[in-house]
This record gives C-alpha cells, sequence and structure tokens, in this order.
C-alpha cells in the first residue's frame, strides 16, 4: 500500500500527494468506478428526472429517450446499490415499484445542475470551437 493511503477500501484521500492518475492504481480506490458509473449518460438522465419527485418504471422508461427496458433496469440496480436511488414496492394488485432520489442522490442532483448550467454558459464557445477544430482538420486533410 502507498505510504499515506487510508486502509479503508471506500476512502481513497490521504496521499500526500495527489495525482489524478492514482484513481486507478492505489489499492481499494473506487473514484474512477464511482465517477464512471454516476457519470455515464442514463444515470445522469435518471437522477435529473427524479429531482424533486418519485417516478415508476415505465414513467422513466418513456421519459428518456433511446434506453431500453435492460439498460433502465441495470441504471437503476447500479443506482440503488450506490445509495443514490431508492426503490419502494408498494403491496398491491398489480404491484407498483416507484423510485426516488436519497439525500444523497439529491446532493449529486445539485452537482449535475451545476454542470448543466456550466454547459448551457458556454455552448455557443464550445460550438465556435468545434467549427473552428473542424475547419482545420478539413483544411490539414485537403492538404495531405
Amino acid at each position: 500500500m502507498e505510504e499515506g493511503t487510508l486502509k479503508s477500501p471506500r476512502h481513497c484521500s490521504g496521499t500526500e500527494d495527489y495525482n489524478i492518475l492514482q484513481w486507478d492504481v492505489r489499492e481499494g480506490c473506487e473514484v474512477r468506478q464511482i465517477l464512471d458509473r454516476v457519470a455515464d449518460k442514463w444515470s445522469l438522465l435518471v437522477i435529473a428526472l427524479l429531482e424533486n419527485r418519485s417516478l415508476r418504471f415505465n414513467q422513466l422508461r418513456h421519459s428518456i429517450e433511446g434506453i431500453s427496458q435492460r439498460m433502465l433496469t441495470v441504471t437503476l440496480r447500479q443506482l440503488e446499490r450506490d445509495g443514490l436511488v431508492r426503490r419502494t414496492v408498494h403491496p398491491v394488485v398489480p404491484p407498483r415499484v416507484d423510485y426516488e432520489l436519497t439525500p444523497l442522490g439529491v446532493t449529486l442532483h445539485d452537482t449535475i445542475q451545476a454542470l448543466v448550467d456550466w454547459t448551457e454558459q458556454h455552448q455557443e464557445e464550445i460550438a465556435m470551437a468545434r467549427a473552428e477544430y473542424d475547419r482545420r482538420t478539413e483544411f490539414s486533410e485537403e492538404a495531405s
């Protein structure tokens, strides 16, 4: 184990010289795995849709264009396992299952909203940068 790294398998802080590249090499560090999970497009959409309300599976599925039933099931299970989504089964016929954000999920939603806000504020700059890049690469490909 690296010197200064905590022994807890769920805690990655504690190294003297923090290096983003250590996410994959520090023993027991799950930061990369968690980021991969919460930053994928389906998780982001599910978390956004569950803001301040609970939804049933089919409501989520119909609200997320392009997601398959299997992918939504996998996404919800992963978010539930990570403690971000709560699944409630109601004892009625037919069975009713609701999904909602946990308090931890709400804190992540706030972070996602900040990212969405940043994207909206800078979308024109990004579009201009993309257009400039495309012009440069198209010109360099033609010159080759």
